[in-house]
């Protein structure tokens, strides 16, 4: 019983809170991210332009300079270094940001939690569906970028929706945990970024994860964020399914259950308290 009602809860609790609040996440998420770069000339152009500039600064750093290290592995088949290292910084890129955001949406919002008649349990989702329309040139680039060197877009490709999809529900799933507790300890964000620096070389963004021995693997892996980066470039690379590595899913989803869980406990636990506070 008690397993039905945790699956139950988090249909609810989450795709439920969507769906109920469809077009009002949809306007705020859209507000928001214009709110980003109001002010500014080229405004959210700035959002898209950062990519393109990131991309070609590691096409001539590794590709034109250092050409000994032009290619790499990702699984078992070579590709060159650049996209190996574009397929794992585009959904890093959407993690960090998504999370950083997240983490400040009722601090952000605060006039909006202190509203009774506002349901403050999307706010959260908000703010990751806001970083998801930077996702979305992110994986265009991603994907221009495989065109440029023979990767063309096949049945495979298609799992990016996927993988994006297992992002923005991880996200969220932590968002609830940290936005809540750093209304009341403020030092959190700083932890955050901390963890993030530290997250971005624990994740095989830079390096590949097939080339440690079994036991580092696992350790690396048991980080769900590995699971989605290895997921794109698989995805890039026409290497794998899904759902061929049914154990390493399992995994993922368990621990976005585990977490979704947590987190909107702990966010309800804490929520009747939000107003006072801020």
């Amino acid at each position: 019983m008690s397993k039905k009602n945790a699956k139950t809860t988090k249909k609810s609790l989450l795709i439920g809170e969507i769906v109920k609040n469809r077009s009002l996440i949809w306007s705020l998420s859209k507000n928001d991210f214009k709110k980003r770069y109001a002010g500014s000339y080229l405004g959210a152009i700035w959002a898209m332009i950062q990519p393109v500039v990131t991309v070609l600064m590691y096409y001539i750093v590794f590709d034109k300079i250092f050409q000994s290290r032009s290619e790499a592995m990702a699984g078992d088949t070579p590709i060159p270094y650049v996209l190996f290292l574009t397929a794992g910084l585009v959904p890093w890129f959407y993690f960090s940001e998504s999370l950083n955001h997240g983490t400040q949406a009722l601090t952000e919002y605060s006039y909006l939690v202190k509203k009774v008649v506002f349901n403050i349990d999307i706010l959260p989702i908000i703010k990751v569906v806001a970083a998801t329309f930077i996702h979305v040139f992110f994986a265009f680039v991603l994907l221009v970028v495989a065109c440029i060197y023979g990767y063309y877009p096949s049945l495979y490709t298609l799992q990016l929706i996927y993988y994006s999809f297992c992002m923005f529900v991880l996200v969220v799933a932590l968002c609830y945990t940290t936005s809540a507790i750093v209304v009341f300890f403020k030092d959190l964000s700083q932890i955050i970024q901390i963890c993030l620096q530290i997250g971005m070389w624990a994740t095989p963004i830079l390096w590949n994860v097939g080339k440690l021995g079994p036991t580092a693997q696992f350790i690396i892996k048991l980080n769900p964020v590995c699971y989605i980066v290895c997921g794109y470039r698989e995805s890039l690379c026409a290497t794998a399914w899904f759902f061929e590595d049914w154990k390493y899913t399992l995994y993922f989803w368990g621990f976005v259950v585990v977490f979704m869980l947590l987190g909107r406990a702990i966010f309800k636990k804490l929520k009747v308290h939000f107003a006072d506070v801020l």
